[in-house]
């Protein structure tokens, strides 16, 4: 099975079926805007700029069996993402007054979003004041959201320390992908667009030759059911299964039983992150004891602690499915492993906020999670 993909190499899809993936740059009209990413967990732009586009419908995904958008390429290293093949318009031309600057978290992602928007990333000191009018903190990873409520005497609450500090530092707004937990937003004082990576893995599984039959969605715990439940609908509307589990202490889990059937079936775990894998891995076990024919994990965000990558590799699946909203190393490659790119989705997202347009409601960017 490839692992890597090149969207230089993949043969040019439709307009219609770039424009459904919000790939075509829109014409800019005169509406002053300015932005600037943010340094270190977030990446930053730094925009002032007579530029508005008109809002387009996107349209719904691709079932399962649709056209595979990507072709194979094997001299590419295993941490090559996928990202989605890009066209635009020839006569519009890119304005020179728009800068992008990035942070020191994620300077690839940061060039790739660059890539998607037509533009360069700028120099950059971190240390510098520039006195912008409006300042977005694009967070791909939020890595603060798991601290978000006390279960425990004396534990902090660092998701809402870290949100007043980005406030107080500056931002006027913030984007987020995929927060560990919904409630986070509130903790914000600002507007915050939170978004997801998953329709990004649901494009890729949708040019996987799976059967809709013989696919099953599966929660890993009972508090991903939301989710995953989402996830299904979006996949043929897809059966549910749920692993049901007792947590004895952190990262330690049990797994005690299976809700549903996955006999024979094409079992897709689905979580917004991997941290240590031991909940995912505990769970591939039990599918395959109940007769799973084979096995993937989905994730946005790839922790990945030690001991993920041995837990990850052991052959429990048959893929790994990834998103780069956080770098890995070389070390931390396996066979089983595919990146896919949200550089994308974060471009489509950036001009959307920025040009007032739908971002919540639009399914390219939203899950429609109750």
């Amino acid at each position: 099975m490839p692992l890597s993909y090149s969207a230089a190499a993949a043969a040019a899809p439709s307009p219609l079926a770039a424009r459904s993936r919000g790939l075509l740059r829109r014409p800019p009209r005169s509406s002053p805007v300015v932005v600037q990413w943010y340094d270190d967990q977030y990446a930053v732009i730094d925009r002032v700029v007579d530029v508005a586009m008109r809002c387009k419908k996107i349209d719904q995904l691709r079932a399962v069996n649709g056209i595979p958008p990507y072709a194979p390429v094997s001299n590419r290293s295993l941490l090559s993402p996928v990202t989605l093949p890009i066209i635009r318009d020839a006569n519009i031309k890119n304005d020179t007054r728009l800068r992008i600057f990035s942070g020191t978290a994620n300077p690839s992602l940061s060039q790739e979003i660059a890539s998607y928007l037509g533009l360069e990333l700028g120099k950059i000191n971190i240390k510098r004041r520039a006195s912008a009018k409006n300042i977005t903190a694009v967070i791909p990873y939020f890595g603060y959201a798991r601290a978000d409520r006390k279960s425990q005497g004396r534990e902090s609450i660092a998701a809402k320390l870290v949100a007043n500090m980005i406030t107080e530092a500056g931002a006027n707004r913030v984007l987020v992908c995929d927060l560990h937990s919904s409630q986070a937003m509130g903790y914000f004082d600002i507007p915050v667009d939170h978004v997801y990576g998953q329709p990004v893995i649901l494009d890729y599984l949708a040019s996987k030759t799976i059967c809709s039959d013989d696919l099953v969605v599966v929660s890993p715990d009972v508090g991903g059911v939301a989710r995953a439940r989402a996830f299904a609908k979006k996949l043929s509307d897809a059966p549910l299964a749920i692993v049901d589990k007792r947590r004895h202490g952190h990262n330690v889990a049990e797994v005690m039983n299976l809700i549903g059937d996955v006999r024979g079936k094409v079992a897709v775990m689905m979580d917004d992150m991997i941290d240590t894998a031991g909940t995912i891995a505990k769970g591939a076990e039990l599918l395959h004891q109940e007769g799973a024919r084979e096995v993937y994990a989905c994730c946005t965000h790839a922790v990945f602690s030690p001991p993920a990558i041995e837990r990850l590799s052991s052959g429990l699946f048959q893929e790994v499915i990834i998103t780069n909203t956080i770098p890995l190393k070389e070390d931390k490659s396996f066979p089983q492993l595919t990146i896919l790119s949200v550089a994308n989705l974060l471009g489509e997202t950036i001009w959307r906020v920025h040009d007032d347009c739908s971002v919540g409601h639009e399914p390219y960017s939203s899950l429609d999670i109750d």
